[in-house]
């Protein structure tokens, strides 16, 4: 029985042959999750309907089962037609989520493109596709190790 909240058999199964370095996206509704995958990365596609299952909920439940050492979003290009003025408010609600959750991580914005290629890479091994409508809500999370004596 898992003692964490995680309980996607498919998500658990990645995650378990995953080690430090993986790389797990985060995919908001609007994100060309399918093309984008990296050449070692599976996609689960959790988007039930316009806002089910949201990226925080995600989030909320990776952090019960893996440890995070980075979390980049998708940065926003100046002349981006979406672009807004300051940070988007998910990525406050992250900020939130990762200290709440004791995950010592600051929020590091990548550029668009190369937030695309960093996706692409062989480390890429899961994108969990969501139904968020919040703009810029991608996130990209890099594990860390379990330090001895952590359950």
């Amino acid at each position: 029985m898992l003692k964490h909240t995680l309980v996607h058999p498919q998500i658990n199964e990645v995650l378990g042959r995953a080690g430090h370095h993986s790389k797990i996206l985060i995919a908001d509704g609007n994100y060309p999750a399918y093309n984008t995958l990296g050449p070692n990365a599976e996609l689960v596609c959790l988007n039930l309907t316009p806002g089910i299952v949201s990226c925080t909920d995600v989030l909320k439940v990776l952090l019960t089962a893996v440890p995070i050492e980075a979390a980049n979003t998708m940065g926003i290009p100046d002349d981006d037609p979406y672009a807004l003025e300051g940070d988007p408010p998910i990525w406050n609600e992250y900020r939130s989520i990762l200290s709440d959750a004791d995950c010592d991580v600051e929020l590091e914005p990548i550029q668009k493109w190369d937030f695309y290629d960093a996706v692409a890479s062989r480390d890429h091994v899961l994108t969990i596709q969501t139904a968020d409508q919040a703009l810029w809500a991608n996130l990209l999370l890099t594990m860390g190790v379990r330090k001895p004596g952590e359950l």
